[in-house]
């Protein structure tokens, strides 16, 4: 799909063109330390009118502080702190059962918070990190707190997960999602099969709850300077990596404005609902770019089977 906004276009640029979309909406987006890709939606939504902004961080006084600079530039805005530690079962159905007692529907949800590490450990629930906080977190989340989405007065309600382009380093490893406990552990296997995660769970929430109205995108946002990778040399590693067919990786950097603009555009342009389900980067669909085993619809079914052991519970379409 051709899109209007070129990949350097800015979240801002792409927010004021929706801002009819925007406007009023109930927004949750998680991961949101200032200075970071879910700070960013976060600030420009509220500068574009959402009328309530969910903001989510594992620690209080980061909400506070990025509460703090969303108000310095929108005083007006409506923003919720929630407290949510994607790492913790325990943490994640504390946050949705605040969430889902909040008088408003979710408009729109965005999977944002992930981690990067070259250590291989386990969160509190004994999953493998990456594995655990970037795909099994959003999942439990999402599916807990779902009854809140459908309700949406909308006529658009959209869940947005984001994943990568770094999805291309694995497929879920269905037989091992934790790497024999550890010792067959490698840093770029287990951040792709989180990332191939996203899609996949964006992919399976489409076929499940297309037709009661919500629609759900995976987004790539480019390659950004954050504290994602704070436990990585990435920019050292990048020069010498390959992608799994052994081609050297082409990166183009962006910045956080720019890499978030794709982010406004998954969560709120009109003209690709009918693509729910779909992966995007730089501010278009774009499933031609995506591995074929994280387009695979049996391997959606399978990983939401996974996740639901994993979590210990089943959740009915």
């Amino acid at each position: 799909m051709t899109s209007q906004f070129n990949n350097e276009a800015t979240a801002e640029e792409v927010a004021s063109h929706f801002a009819n979309e925007i406007k009023g909406k109930t927004v949750l987006v998680t991961g949101t330390t200032w200075g970071g890709l879910g700070a960013e939606f976060a600030r420009v939504v509220a500068k574009y009118g959402a009328g309530l902004i969910i903001i989510g961080s594992r620690r209080q006084e980061s909400l506070d502080d990025t509460i703090k600079k969303i108000k310095e530039e929108t005083p007006e805005a409506n923003l919720y702190p929630l407290v949510i530690d994607l790492a913790s079962f325990t943490s994640i159905r504390h946050a949705a059962e605040e969430v889902n007692q909040l008088p408003k529907p979710i408009d729109v949800l965005v999977n944002n918070a992930a981690i990067m590490d070259s250590r291989y450990y386990t969160t509190a629930d004994g999953i493998e990190a990456l594995f655990g906080t970037n795909h099994l977190g959003p999942f439990l989340f999402t599916n807990l707190i779902l009854p809140r989405v459908l309700a949406s007065n909308t006529t658009d309600p959209r869940i947005v997960n984001i994943s990568s382009r770094g999805h291309r380093f694995s497929p879920i490893r269905f037989d091992d999602v934790g790497f024999n406990e550890g010792k067959d552990y490698e840093k770029w296997q287990a951040y792709g099969q989180s990332k191939t995660a996203n899609i996949l769970f964006a992919l399976e929430l489409n076929k499940r709850y297309k037709e009661k109205g919500v629609h759900a995108f995976s987004v790539h946002p480019g390659t950004i300077r954050t504290n994602l990778s704070k436990h990585i040399d990435f920019e050292t590693e990048i020069k010498t990596m390959v992608d799994p067919e052994g081609k050297p990786l082409n990166i183009l950097w962006k910045t956080i404005p720019q890499g978030t603009a794709t982010y406004i555009v998954a969560a709120f342009d009109p003209s690709i609902r009918d693509q729910s389900g779909s992966y995007l980067e730089d501010n278009r669909v774009n499933n031609a770019n995506v591995k074929e085993y994280a387009l695979d619809e049996t391997n959606a079914r399978k990983l939401w089977s996974l996740s639901e052991q994993l979590v210990g519970q089943k959740f009915d379409s």
